[in-house]
């Protein structure tokens, strides 16, 4: 197996954004926080060895990707959300596998709660690295 086969990760946690989405008048009206988790599953061995931010994914640009979905049209559902996100992530041709948390901390639940947040695990079809079988999209 060589370097530029073996699949690392690449997290980047709490990218916070404004949005308006939700099943709810007022959540499109108001708009409230979201805060998204992304972990990318990319081989990062040309990166590692040209020590160049071209040879892998930039973080700070995919932050900004991930901010403007979330600032995006509204959608009524964090799972569609996420989806948008997981989409924009893969558009890199690197990125093996990603894993999007969209937190919604101020969601309309009208008992006391921490976090409610919706996960989702999107793979680019028939990709095989380390391990990893593709999954349905």
């Amino acid at each position: 197996m060589s370097r530029d086969d073996v699949v690392d990760e690449i997290t980047l946690t709490g990218v916070r954004a404004f949005g308006y989405h939700g099943v709810y008048p007022d959540e499109r009206r108001e708009g409230q926080e979201f805060v998204v988790d992304l972990t990318l599953h990319v081989p990062t061995g040309q990166a590692a060895a040209s020590d160049d931010v071209a040879d892998t994914v930039h973080y700070g640009e995919l932050a900004e990707k991930v901010a403007a979905v979330v600032t995006g049209e509204p959608v009524n559902l964090l799972e569609r959300l996420a989806q948008r996100i997981a989409d924009v992530v893969l558009a890199d041709d690197r990125v093996q596998l990603v894993e999007v948390t969209v937190h919604k901390p101020s969601a309309p639940i009208p008992v006391t709660f921490g976090d409610v947040s919706v996960t989702v695990r999107r793979s680019r079809p028939l990709a095989r690295t380390a391990g990893f079988a593709s999954e349905p999209r």
